[in-house]
């Protein structure tokens, strides 16, 4: 049985796709697909490279029940394109970022994380690193109505290549 891999980028890798990692990671095992999928995130930018998630960010994730404390920024690497199924950007410069360094026979990998949402309000997942309370709490909010949809994806794939 091979696990589908699933990596979630975003700029620094402090809010949003670590966040979005361990969304993933608890839907997943609420699922009990657990077995199945891995997840991992990553940066864009070397800006915060072994940094733990920002402050914000754990805070309003453990009171909906996901602990980010374990976590830290790490950057994208080269052999990340061949080794996940599925890499999901954050917003539009990242996943231009991801074209500009991904090899192109895994150039199909590559998609906004929000075209996962029932609803996307916006092609970009807004960056909460300088905003208010209410900024993160809607972060949570597409970040968990996407990751429902990833699964759904997911979960199809599996089943047909099962």
């Amino acid at each position: 049985m091979t696990k589908y891999s699933i990596l979630l980028v975003c700029t620094d890798n402090l809010c949003r796709s670590p966040t979005a990692e361990e969304v993933l990671r608890q839907k997943a095992i609420q699922q009990g697909l657990a077995d199945r999928v891995q997840v991992a995130s990553a940066a864009t930018h070397d800006l915060s490279t072994g940094e733990p998630v920002d402050f914000h960010a754990q805070k309003h994730a453990m009171r909906r029940g996901y602990d980010l404390s374990a976590l830290r920024a790490r950057l994208l690497q080269p052999e990340d394109f061949e080794r996940f199924d599925l890499i999901l950007a954050m917003e539009e410069s990242n996943l231009l970022m991801l074209r500009l360094s991904c090899p192109p026979r895994y150039q199909d990998r590559l998609h906004y994380f929000t075209q996962y949402c029932s609803e996307p309000v916006s092609q970009d997942v807004p960056d909460p690193f300088y905003g208010q309370p209410d900024d993160f709490e809607q972060v949570l909010d597409v970040i968990e109505e996407g990751c429902e949809g990833v699964l759904m994806a997911v979960k199809e794939k599996i089943d047909h290549d099962d």
